[in-house]
């Protein structure tokens, strides 16, 4: 899977994106979160957008472990 274009320092900030989110998922999490807002929280809405950001995150998750068992096989 190819990751969207990561967020500047300055969209980060512009989009009130918290430290903890801003990762390579974080483009898709803007929409997710003006979805959200427009929507007022309501759990049934904005299901494709969650969908891609949880998929974007899942995504990010396999490619680091796959980099953490190349480095740990590299260091044996």
């Amino acid at each position: 899977m190819s990751f969207p274009e990561p967020l500047t320092h300055e969209e980060h900030k512009k989009y009130g994106i918290p430290l903890e989110y801003r990762d390579r998922c974080a483009r898709l999490l803007v929409p997710l979160k003006k979805c959200r807002k427009e929507n007022l929280y309501m759990p049934w809405t904005c299901q494709e957008e969650r969908h891609s950001y949880e998929k974007c995150q899942y995504e990010d998750f396999k490619r680091r472990v796959k980099e953490m068992e190349a480095l740990k096989s590299s260091d044996a």
